[in-house]
């Protein structure tokens, strides 16, 4: 729909931004931190753009003060990050190592007395080795006790300080990239072992939000999910409903799980039809039903436009870590879907399309089928930027991606979406995961270029003072 006058963004909406503690922070074996499977896995050559590891990162370890009073300067509001859980326990359990769980006390004052609100998450993929190397992490029930005693101490820790949590960062990802992909650790390629892992994942996602209600902290948890939606890529009935299974299973079995407490009925139907449905207790559902989130975090990045996909059709294909445009493959399930380049779009140079429109859709999707608010955790451009010789980056195209997101936001506020804020991804320049540091998405420019080499000094970009005056406009000046 069209409207005629766009409604106001809330006066206390949440423009904020984001990252990840192994993405941005370094000082990987500081202050009796503990091995991560990350820290691990980078260390397999071939796995990450040129070798990169996250190592240094762009030290925020040692530089968050600087990057806060950055932060504070452009007017932010709030700051999603993660905490690292083998800074707080080394081993995953045990006793709590006080210097690493200080660090993050100290991060959270320092934004507090910065006027920003701490968005704090406490899962973002990077699982204690020693965890993984004992039960197989994610692929035992024994993880739920685990995860449910860290995040525990993060809440006796931060009640009052801290009111917006994000229990998981991106289940879909982590578990589908580690065990079905076999691109993140532990590289595994069997969707039996996904979807098993993924179940306790739900489990314990579900463990935690309860014990947050039960504890009464004060402020709001969910989960923080990938949402992709899915386009038919024409009028063909056999597409549209390729399009529509793909939401079942690409997205709905993970969202209906968090808000319901169950399966959808197609995607289980499915996996107990190919022996690839999680072995269950019959004190789950329960569990499951008794860990509703606050709010529905999104993470929005691009949508996906599905074919049907015969039996004998594609199946995984290789995906674009190199920033060389038109490298990615075509990808789908066999028999059921497979992705097709959009028409109507434009790309990025790792192949991810740009679709603003995809971000209201998916919020008034979400919306409408679980009535609940919305926060978006993570939306963002990820784009080569150049330095020029007076320490400049115009990033035009990044504002321009922005702008456009916001516009959709305020469009989706209009058709009565609540939105409680809007996290950009990411706030400085960091480790993209398997795609290096080539790939930047921040405000702030840092001087760390493809091979780890750089001062990491600290730059404003164009985007940094462009968002500054959204922010202080509270949205009305795009």
């Amino acid at each position: 729909m069209e409207h005629r006058q766009l409604d106001n963004f809330p006066k206390d909406f949440l423009w904020g931004s984001a990252s990840a503690a192994y993405q941005v922070e370094g000082a990987w074996q500081e202050d009796g931190k503990g091995v991560s499977v990350w820290d691990d896995f980078v260390r397999i050559p071939g796995k990450t753009f040129k070798e990169t590891t996250g190592d240094v990162a762009v030290d925020h370890y040692h530089r968050y003060k600087e990057d806060i009073a950055l932060m504070k300067e452009q007017g932010l509001k709030a700051y999603r990050f993660s905490v690292a859980w083998t800074r707080i326990f080394s081993e995953g359990k045990g006793k709590v190592n006080q210097s690493g769980l200080q660090f993050y006390i100290d991060l959270v004052d320092e934004l507090i007395r910065s006027g920003i609100e701490p968005v704090l998450t406490i899962y973002h993929w990077d699982l204690p080795k020693a965890l993984q190397e004992e039960y197989g992490g994610w692929e035992s029930r024994k993880i739920i006790e685990d995860f449910t005693r860290y995040a525990e101490v993060l809440f006796e820790t931060f009640r009052g300080k801290v009111h917006y949590w994000v229990s998981l960062n991106e289940q879909n990802i982590f578990i589908q990239h580690g065990y079905l992909l076999g691109t993140h650790p532990p590289a595994v390629q069997d969707m039996k072992r996904m979807y098993q892992a993924n179940h306790h994942a739900n489990l314990a996602n579900a463990s935690v939000i309860k014990l947050f209600h039960e504890l009464q902290m004060p402020g709001k948890i969910g989960p923080s999910f990938a949402y992709g939606p899915n386009y038919s890529f024409n009028c063909d009935p056999n597409n549209v409903l390729a399009a529509e299974d793909a939401e079942e299973l690409e997205a709905n079995f993970w969202m209906d799980v968090y808000v319901n407490g169950e399966y959808p009925l197609v995607a289980w139907k499915y996996l107990k039809d190919n022996g690839l449905a999680p072995e269950t207790l019959p004190e789950d559902t329960q569990l499951l039903k008794s860990g509703k989130p606050d709010f529905m975090g999104m993470n929005y990045y691009q949508t996906n436009t599905m074919a049907f996909n015969p039996l004998d059709g594609v199946s995984l294909g290789k995906q674009n870590t190199t920033g060389e445009k038109g490298t990615s493959e075509e990808s789908g399930r066999p028999g059921i879907y497979k992705r097709k380049e959009n028409p109507f779009v434009e790309r990025t140079n790792w192949d991810w399309e740009i679709d603003p429109t995809g971000l209201r859709i998916g919020m008034r999707r979400i919306a409408s089928r679980y009535r609940m608010p919305i926060l978006i955790t993570e939306n963002g451009l990820g784009e080569y930027d150049t330095l020029t010789d007076k320490g400049t980056i115009h990033d035009d195209y990044r504002i321009d991606y922005l702008r456009q997101h916001i516009q959709a936001i305020n469009e989706a506020i209009s058709d009565g979406v609540t939105v409680l804020g809007y996290c950009t991804w990411s706030y400085t320049d960091l480790l993209s995961w398997l795609n290096g540091y080539q790939k930047r998405y921040g405000f702030v420019y840092v001087d760390q270029d493809e091979t780890q080499n750089g001062t990491l000094k600290r730059y404003k970009k164009d985007s940094y003072y462009w968002y500054q005056d959204v922010i202080k406009s509270n949205g009305e000046k795009l």
